[in-house]
């Protein structure tokens, strides 16, 4: 057996059991790739898949035991490499960032930039997506930390840690007839058409969940990933904007809105940073999680991915 063997068995459940996109996606044939995946199953002696034909149908109860023992294997390859690299190139090489837009807009750009005063030679790649796709691409190694606020914590591939504190703002214009109350409530605001983040995104979980408590139907006229875009439909007079904290900035470009802090009425959010369970972390990965937060330090971070999670709020 190999691990050309292990990664065609991996890749092919990655692809739906379809041979020929596993095919695509490794740069070889079908055919190589079922013959491959047949000598490994003579060579255990059990079948992996379930065939009808020369298609695959199913992981077998054997085969899903198979797949946690390469994915187990895999992961160490990876370590292994990521030892080589460390080593061998001890301050460079690439640290790949997962995250959303507005942690990528509004947070990062600081911690980024003090990583590169610090470790030169690292170049960072940043990749954006949806909660759900930043877990993703930390489980499949496209990127060694993750930073979002929703779903992390939904996967057991990963292991996440709490990185800071932030509230909703509501955004209006300064004409806006609630800009003048001292109070405004959740009923004050589902009058109102209101602009804010798509469902999966920024924290709109605890916004949905505040109106729904109050047995209220907001309307929503807008939705976006982009906090500055919902800014400028909030100029243009379509509604109430909530956003993150992170994207008002008091540097002078939101002087034409008033920003209202919103946490009384949708409660306060973490964000929260993942490493992939059991990955090996190179010293800039510490370094940039020690940058993202002062909750975070490499003591802590090793602790939780040794498998010591319960010991701190994870």
């Amino acid at each position: 057996m190999n691990l050309h063997q292990f990664r065609f068995v991996q890749e092919a459940v990655r692809r739906g059991l379809n041979l020929t996109e596993t095919a695509r996606a490794l740069h070889t044939s079908q055919p190589g790739v079922s013959k491959a995946i047949i000598e490994l199953e003579e060579e255990l002696g059990v079948e992996i898949f379930a065939r009808h034909g020369k298609r695959l149908k199913r992981v077998t109860e054997p085969g899903d035991h198979v797949l946690q023992s390469i994915e187990i294997i895999m992961r160490e390859v990876g370590n292994l490499r990521r030892i080589g690299e460390q080593y061998s190139k001890q301050d460079s090489g690439t640290l790949s960032i997962a995250t959303t837009h507005t942690q990528a807009r509004y947070v990062l750009p600081q911690p980024v930039a003090r990583l590169r005063e610090a470790f030169p030679k690292v170049n960072v790649s940043l990749h954006q997506g949806s909660p759900d796709q930043v877990a993703k691409m930390v489980i499949d190694e496209v990127a060694e930390i993750g930073i979002a606020t929703e779903s992390l914590t939904h996967y057991s591939e990963l292991i996440t840690l709490p990185c800071y504190e932030w509230q909703h703002m509501l955004v209006l214009p300064t004409a806006h007839h609630l800009a003048g109350k001292d109070n405004i409530t959740l009923e004050d605001l589902a009058a109102e058409p209101l602009i804010t983040y798509h469902p999966s995104f920024t924290g709109r979980t605890k916004i949905d969940q505040a109106f729904a408590a109050k047995r209220l139907q907001p309307r929503i006229a807008l939705e976006a990933i982009d906090s500055d875009v919902i800014k400028t439909y909030v100029r243009l007079g379509l509604g109430v904007g909530i956003v993150a904290e992170m994207a008002i900035k008091d540097d002078g470009t939101n002087s034409d809105l008033l920003a209202i802090p919103a946490g009384p009425l949708f409660g306060i959010n973490v964000a929260r940073v993942a490493f992939k369970r059991s990955a090996y972390l190179r010293n800039f990965v510490y370094t940039f999680a020690e940058l993202l937060s002062d909750k975070l330090d490499r003591s802590l971070i090793e602790k939780v991915m040794s498998g010591h999670a319960s010991d701190y709020e994870v």
